[in-house]
């Protein structure tokens, strides 16, 4: 700290930003930072509640209630940094804190309003704990009356972060047995889940309901269905679809495109995925991660070098995810020496291999039949310092004892065949001197 107070670089608000999100995977040196600007009077607001979220992330609850605290007794607006508190609580699991944190929003001096509940609701939703959000809403109605919102937030949570189909039908009863109508979004997140589920007749009949009650269809609704249409091998229907939105002044995005040109890539249609491609670009819209992610699970092994390539030249990448995706599915169609072949091209794409990488390979090995060079990649794993796997370690030394056992077996069926062991007298010989007398 005595070695920054020296410094005489020329700290403000945006660079103490840039610097404690840049530190962010580094908790103890963001927040040494955020105290030198602290010092140098650049903390403002911004830089308080990333700082409070950089605490979040690493669970170090008690410090960012510290600094929550202290801009409270300087009269700081502590409105955000509560709900980034729920937020995290919820990321970490801990469904009751994030609670606890909504109710004690008016020791600070901040009402526990709609927005605050809703914020509530989203935060257990987004991070998977949507049947202790739909419980909390249902205790909480006398304060705040069931509507169609709270609703939504739920539903929402069945239907696009878990995908759980029979969830979601039970969310749409609950919202009749209330009284409560469904709305536009209510729709779209219902044809989102059946479009996932590869429902394609309840998605189209959705959508008619939908229209029929006097909503129109936004692009969400419409990505959705060239999705199912396409999954279900209508990729002709899809496409007039696609022009059909655009005849209703609606802009067909990054996610119309990609929701055609995945399912054409996973059924091994990839012409038709790049003519796609080709009609994504004309519109002036980019390719993304996700667009050759897409294409990476159809092509063939010469093809996914030269998508690794397009990314490159893009600056898509590729990075760590995309190896795990290709690793994984050349060891899922059982081709571990194309596997090690791009295991062997990771440095010339700039990727450094990792405890993840790692570990993803020696089980595909494994799982592969190859053995010793299972055993060899995680040796070197161990010997780079990555954590390994007790599970995977295990798993090695009982293939490593079959084997032994199973060459010993080979080996006495060898001498088997020759008579048995010296000085043992052969059976064959014995019957054979049996018959004789």
């Amino acid at each position: 700290m005595a070695s920054l107070e020296e410094s005489t670089f020329d700290l403000n608000n945006d660079s103490l930003y840039s610097l404690i999100w840049g530190l962010r995977e580094e908790w103890r040196l963001a927040f040494l930072a955020f105290k030198w600007g602290e010092r140098r009077g650049c903390d403002d607001q911004k830089a308080c509640d990333l700082m409070i979220w950089v605490l979040g992330n690493h669970q170090k609850f008690n410090i960012a209630w510290c600094l929550i605290r202290d801009m409270f007794h300087v009269s700081r607006d502590t409105r955000n940094a509560m709900f980034l508190m729920m937020d995290r609580y919820a990321a970490a699991n801990d469904t009751s804190q994030a609670i606890r944190t909504f109710d004690i929003m008016d020791k600070f001096k901040h009402v526990p309003d709609d927005e605050a509940f809703q914020g509530l609701l989203h935060a257990l939703c987004r991070h998977g704990h949507i049947e202790k959000a739909e419980e909390f809403m249902l205790a909480s109605k006398k304060l705040f009356p069931l509507d169609v919102e709270g609703f939504n937030v739920i539903l929402n949570g069945w239907c696009n972060v878990w995908t759980d189909v029979t969830e979601a039908k039970r969310i749409w009863r609950e919202m009749g047995n209330y009284c409560i109508t469904p709305n536009e979004d209510s729709y779209s997140h219902m044809i989102s889940c059946f479009s996932k589920a590869g429902n394609l007749f309840d998605s189209l009949r959705l959508c008619d309901e939908m229209r029929k009650r006097g909503f129109a269809p936004g692009v969400d609704v419409y990505n959705s269905l060239v999705y199912v249409l396409t999954c279900e091998n209508c990729f002709g229907e899809a496409v007039k679809l696609v022009e059909k939105m655009k005849e209703e002044g609606l802009k067909p995005d990054l996610v119309t495109y990609n929701a055609m040109i995945r399912p054409l890539c996973e059924q091994g249609k990839v012409e038709e995925a790049r003519d796609v491609l080709a009609t994504m670009i004309s519109e002036k819209l980019s390719p993304t991660v996700d667009t050759f992610h897409a294409f990476l699970e159809g092509v063939n092994f010469d093809q996914t070098l030269e998508v690794l390539e397009q990314m490159k030249v893009s600056c898509l990448g590729p990075k760590e995810d995309t190896f795990l995706l290709v690793l994984g599915r050349l060891f899922k169609k059982k081709q571990p020496e194309n596997a090690l072949k791009i295991w062997a091209e990771m440095g010339r794409f700039e990727v450094a291999a990792n405890g993840a990488l790692y570990l993803a390979t020696v089980q595909g090995l494994l799982a592969c039949g190859w053995l010793d060079k299972a055993r060899e990649m995680y040796l070197d794993m161990e010997a780079k310092g990555f954590p390994g796997s007790p599970k995977l370690q295990k798993l090695l030394e009982e293939q490593k004892v079959k084997g032994v056992r199973k060459s010993k077996r080979k080996d006495l069926q060898k001498v088997g065949s020759r008579g048995g062991y010296r000085g043992q007298r052969s059976v064959y010989k014995n019957v054979s001197d049996r018959g004789k007398t």
